[in-house]
């Protein structure tokens, strides 16, 4: 149990927005001129993020998710929250590159670019051994998981490196890449390995792509666990880990908007939690650079 325990840092929890996180004041504006992609948009933690970028000033937001009236709604709730911020969206699953790269597309010829992208599309079936497991249901989760998030990243790598050249010679931050991770990439829970392995690979892709597309790109991609928000994909953990859904969805909405804000720049590359508060995150920034934390290592002790 003292390998699992070391893996997470002792930190304030948060559990809802705070002041540091909030797009409507310490963030405000800092999307300024932006365009944000994201899928898994239409409900829950997407939707709540679509608001998030809006209030900060985004000058965009492109939806994706497969429900059209799903993507209506959450389009409204942009426009409510600022009305400035242009918003369109396309039906598609996340599964399909060719869906995807033609939403990509769209996007960038809508609005001239993508400066963040956010994978947020996910999937959870109901746990349970292996080897009483569904296949289809199983791989199910690592098509939309895994390959989902792939095709997102795949597609939007360009537009996002174009934008982080963009943004540096403007003297701000840009080129940013959020997969959608889970405290569950650090457990191993009976009856969780579908789920818990495809949040593990996201968090290990996510260093991938740092490793290619940093240094020539700009790219900062982070693997992001939202916290335990209760969504019709959360429920589909056994009830007795329900009363762990207590966080609000606009707590990792404004984590979203914060890393995108070039204030976490530093942590490019690294899982985090949006339940870890942002000001004992970033006074911990040369421990954690230091000594290579937030990234999965097989360690061993000899």
């Amino acid at each position: 149990m003292s390998s699992i325990q070391s893996q997470f840092l002792d930190l304030a929890v948060r559990h809802s927005r705070y002041p540091a996180i909030d797009p409507r004041s310490a963030l405000k504006d800092s999307a300024r001129d932006k365009v944000i992609f994201i899928t898994g948009a239409s409900r829950g933690i997407g939707q709540a993020t679509a608001v998030a970028f809006a209030e900060a000033g985004a000058r965009a937001v492109y939806l994706t998710a497969r429900s059209e009236d799903a993507l209506e709604a959450t389009r409204a709730l942009v426009g409510r929250a600022n009305p400035e911020t242009q918003c369109a969206y396309s039906v598609c699953d996340v599964t399909s590159a060719a869906a995807i790269e033609a939403a990509v597309a769209d996007c960038a010829a809508r609005f001239g670019g993508i400066d963040a992208a956010d994978a947020n599309a996910g999937y959870l079936s109901p746990w349970t051994k292996i080897g009483e497991s569904d296949p289809e249901s199983w791989w199910r989760t690592w098509e939309v998981n895994v390959r989902g998030a792939y095709h997102l990243i795949r597609f939007t790598l360009p537009h996002l490196a174009q934008s982080a050249k963009r943004r540096t010679a403007e003297g701000r931050s840009g080129g940013h890449l959020i997969l959608l991770s889970s405290v569950g990439a650090q457990l191993l829970m009976p009856g969780a390995s579908d789920y818990q392995t495809s949040k593990h690979a996201i968090n290990r892709l996510c260093e991938f792509v740092q490793v290619d597309h940093d240094d020539d790109d700009g790219i900062k991609c982070f693997a992001l666990h939202p916290g335990g928000i209760s969504t019709e994909l959360g429920r589909n953990m056994p009830q007795a880990l329900h009363a762990h859904l207590v966080d609000d969805p606009e707590l990792p909405a404004g984590f979203a908007v914060w890393l995108c804000s070039g204030k976490a720049d530093w942590a490019k590359g690294r899982y985090l939690s949006a339940n870890w508060d942002v000001g004992e995150l970033t006074a911990l920034t040369d421990r954690i650079l230091q000594n290579d934390l937030l990234v999965n290592r097989l360690r061993a002790q000899v």
